[in-house]
């Protein structure tokens, strides 16, 4: 039982890391390093104990109790029992609490709007409501509660207050602390559940409560300097959250289990395929990596009680809790370090397969549970199939049927679960996970790589010089930056929605991206501005409850977010933060496949580019390349890119016509329905449908192939995509040799190619083809003087002053990484800052665009209506950077007359983001 103390509190809920269990942990147990807490800093004389002062006063309430229970029994239905839940419990609590006999207060009155607060102690808002009343429910008529919930009066007016930092409310039964969190996206809040508290005669926590709540918490000259925030500043900086302790956890736990699963006797096959090569050892790490995402998903959803299905009956609830959740494997690894029985790592893989597509036959045998437990299908554990790469057997597939000892299990859930302070092991808070945590966590596994022995049963991550985060340009993006492109650039595009005649709908169709989201820091904390916005239309509260929020922001996750990133595993872990905070009981995980895309934002091309021919700037010679053959390339290219009857009006209407296409396609899948695994599936199969089209994979060669003109390399003998091989696959793709179309997917593939306007239709509108060639922009010298000169392994860049196109990036040498080519990091950037520049003249967001930032700042909100109007453009706001310019703000079908502003350029040149 002292065990379960130690990771629960029966009646105490911490919401928003306001007081993380570590904390409440350390307050329990009297800390010695924790200040505030000798008997004078409670008002007491020295030779006074607080514990004695906690008895007397718990003898008194527990009469108060009885009395208000006798009492509230008595009231007639509909009755909110106001005066009997102050009058016989509330007021004798805040008394025993120190605050004396609280008086009643008038409303008050912040800037125009009326705050009705029942009571208060100097500049502390106690808000007192009967018993009949819900925190977090409207109550029409009655003070306090009409104009909107108690939870959200107080909250608002502590948010708008100068004078005010903590408040508390009660309704008899529950009582919160709360604080200003104006500077949050979250709620944060502590509430203790006095009923529970009451009946079950659980002194302990009423101990923490008075610790906690006692009037001498809220003294001090001005609200900064009281106890209680002078806690919760330690608890932020000294809390088991720590970023350190999770990324090292993290690490800990890929490399026990890769040592588990390459040790287990059972694992012949895997350590065949991993010596051979048929399992590359990069996929078995990411294999391994799903694993630890599956792991941290169930602790946080578990631990926020989001994962049960709130159908299930309590025999269900109590089976899963005791033979198969994830919290009984963190107990039984906080007491044991295990041994070679595998049942532990059984019983999970059932898990696994029941929160997956329930069109997959989960074949449970007797072997397949842990050792004890009731043999069970998938409806008897209380699981609701929740859908999504994430729990499909695809997401790591040699390990479906591999086998781990109890041993290497559960070291990996200590190292997780727990972390180690003066010996002790102290539980990680994965009810309040955040993103910052997760982001911690993307950048730190981007330094390492996996280094193994298949024959010894050897795994472990090693850090290297050339790292990934080096060598694609990740970095993490501090909170203090997000916060400053949400004020900037959303908040404004939100007023305006929220005024329009359906504010609902316009903030629905609102649409944000970012291009280089990592672990989706940027994201989640837009979709919580947005959230908290809608969630206050449907409610009326300023401060929603948490049910509301959670219903806005899988609504809002779910329609309204876009992502890119080039790193595989950054997309994986943005789209587990993303359903962490949108994850709903009773519903299947939000559809993300198709908005969260893998692919280099800033390397692809563009409708426009391409129906204006490929550029002789494709063909300019630079190391490596022989330049008599580029020349006569050149040559070649620009006969046929300038010829009469050009295909070039053929290949503008083309792309116009399947643009429009694609987004009607795109769209009539998005009004396919999400509430069901079943129809993602189905959202599934639309969008391989689309994908697999015969337009669409022509469109996208066509894309590739012009990169692929400045990506390849310039040899004798060696073929070369002209604007012919563009003409070939506009008629008929079949018509490029099988070699050189080998070779425009290989570079596709190893850059990443990323096209938007065919990622994402239904965001990206393409022009209707010019009436006259000689209207259209054509991609000789004139229509590249905006690209500047940026030359492969100088390291810097100047505008050119012929006005021809820059050198341009070419393709690894067969056998190297896609970043290699024996080029300088300062050269890999360059390449992607020229890229960036080149695809400027972009396909037209739908409705009008501005942008707003600093060329340090990567992320971009994009926010249109899906359905714009020409006569009435539609706002669009990009947070930034010209990463973010280009695809917001230009103009389609032509390039931009001036070139990025000199202080940019001067930016750039220095190597400065």
């Amino acid at each position: 039982m002292r065990k379960r103390r130690r990771d629960h509190f029966a009646t105490i809920r911490s919401e928003g890391a306001l007081f993380p269990p570590d904390f409440l942990l350390r307050l329990a147990e009297g800390d010695r390093s924790l200040e505030g807490l000798k008997p004078e800093d409670y008002h007491l004389g020295r030779n006074e104990l607080l514990r004695e002062l906690a008895s007397r006063a718990w003898k008194r309430l527990e009469g108060a109790w009885s009395s208000f229970r006798s009492a509230r029994a008595g009231l007639p239905a509909g009755d909110p029992g106001t005066s009997v839940t102050r009058e016989r419990w509330l007021l004798i609590l805040f008394e025993e609490l120190g605050f004396g006999r609280l008086q009643a207060r008038k409303a008050v009155e912040i800037n125009g709007r009326t705050y009705p607060i029942s009571h208060g102690w100097e500049a502390v808002p106690v808000h007192l409501i009967g018993c009949g009343i819900g925190l977090d429910e409207r109550a029409p008529g009655v003070a306090g509660a009409a104009r909107m919930s108690p939870h959200g009066l107080i909250q608002e007016f502590l948010n708008r207050s100068e004078a005010s930092l903590w408040g508390l409310l009660s309704n008899g039964f529950k009582l919160r602390l709360l604080r200003d969190n104006s500077s949050l996206t979250r709620q944060s809040y502590l509430e203790f559940d006095l009923e529970t508290l009451m009946e079950g005669g659980i002194y302990a926590d009423f101990v923490l409560l008075f610790q906690l709540c006692h009037v001498s918490r809220f003294e001090g000259t001005r609200p900064e300097e009281c106890w209680l925030e002078r806690w919760s500043r330690a608890a932020r900086e000294e809390g088991v959250r720590a970023l350190d302790d999770l990324r090292r956890g993290v690490e800990r736990a890929i490399a026990a289990l890769g040592r588990g699963f390459l040790g287990a006797p059972a694992n012949r096959a895997l350590r065949e395929r991993l010596k051979s090569g048929a399992l590359p050892r990069q996929d078995f790490y990411r294999q391994v990596l799903r694993l630890v995402y599956r792991l941290i998903f169930l602790s946080v959803a578990e631990d926020r009680g989001l994962l049960l299905d709130p159908k299930a009956g309590p025999r269900e609830k109590e089976r899963y809790e005791s033979w198969y959740s994830l919290a009984r494997l963190r107990e039984i690894a906080r007491a044991r370090r295990g041994s070679g029985h595998l049942d532990l790592f059984r019983g999970l893989k059932v898990v696994f397969r029941a929160l997956g597509s329930p069109s997959s036959h989960l074949q449970i045998g007797p072997f397949s549970n842990p050792a004890g437990a009731p043999s069970v299908n998938t409806l008897s554990l209380g699981l609701q199939p929740l859908g999504s790469f994430l729990w499909s057997t695809g997401a790591a597939p040699d390990l479906e049927e591999a086998e781990i000892s109890n041993a290497g299990l559960l070291e990996a859930v200590r190292s997780l679960a727990f972390t180690e302070r003066e010996r002790a092991l102290l539980p990680i808070d994965y009810k309040n996970l955040g993103a910052e945590e997760l982001g911690s966590v993307y950048e730190s596994l981007l330094e390492l790589h996996p280094e193994l022995n298949a024959d010894a049963g050897a795994f472990d991550l090693r850090s290297a010089s050339g790292h990934e985060r080096k060598t694609t340009g990740s970095y993490y993006t501090p909170a203090g930056l997000i916060q400053g492109l949400i004020e900037s650039a959303l908040d404004p595009v939100l007023e305006e929605a929220a005024s329009r005649p359906d504010p609902e709908r316009a903030i629905l169709t609102l649409k944000v991206c970012d291009p280089a989201c990592g672990s989706g820091h940027f994201l989640l904390a837009a979709a919580r501005r947005m959230a908290k916005r809608l969630a206050a239309l449907r409610t009326g509260d300023a401060e929603p409850s948490p049910a509301a929020h959670r219903a806005a922001l899988r609504e809002i996750i779910g329609h309204c977010l876009y992502g890119v990133d080039r790193n595989e595993m950054a997309v994986e872990l943005c789209k587990v933060s993303l359903w962490l905070e949108a994850l709903e009981p009773g519903h299947p995980l939000a559809w993300l496949e198709r908005r969260i895309r893998c692919g280099d934002s800033l390397l692809g091309a563009t409708p426009s580019l391409i129906a204006a021919g490929i550029p002789d700037g494709a063909f300019e010679a630079i190391e490596g390349d022989d330049h008599g053959a580029a020349r006569d390339w050149r040559k070649r290219n620009k006969k046929e890119r300038d010829e009469p009857g050009s295909i070039l009006d053929l290949i503008e209407a083309a792309q116009a016509g399947l643009q429009e296409k694609l987004s009607r396609d795109v769209q009539a899948l998005e009004a396919l329905g999400d509430d069901t695994v079943a129809a993602l599936e189905k959202k599934e199969e639309a969008m391989n449908t689309i994908e697999r089209s015969r337009e669409y994979r022509k469109a996208k060669l066509k894309a590739d192939a012009w990169c692929a003109a400045f990506l390849m390399k310039k040899a004798r003998g060696k073929e070369a995509v002209t604007q012919e091989t563009i003409g070939k696959i506009e008629r008929d793709p079949e018509l490029v040799p099988k070699n050189l179309r080998a070779e425009i997917d290989r570079l596709a593939e190893s850059y990443k190619l990323f096209h938007w306007h065919l990622a994402f239709p239904e965001v990206f509108q393409v022009p209707a083809p010019s009436r006259s060639r000689r209207t259209r922009p054509r991609a000789g010298k004139a229509a590249s003087t905006w690209c500047w000169g940026i030359r492969r392994g100088s390291g810097s860049s100047s505008r050119k002053k012929s006005g021809s196109p820059a050198a341009c990036p070419r393709s690894p040498r067969p056998g190297t990484p896609p970043s290699g080519r024996r080029r300088s990091p300062s050269s890999r950037k360059m390449i992607r800052r020229f890229m960036r520049l080149f695809s400027k003249p972009f396909a037209k967001p739908r409705g009008k665009a501005t942008w707003s930032g600093t060329p340090a700042a990567s992320p971009f909100a994009a926010a249109a209506t899906s359905t714009p109007t020409p006569s009435s453009p539609k706002p669009c706001a990009s947070s930034s950077a010209p990463a973010a310019g280009w695809a917001a703000s230009s103009l389609p079908g032509s390039p931009p007359t001036t070139p990025p502003s000199i202080s940019s350029r001067t930016s750039w040149k220095r190597g400065r983001w």
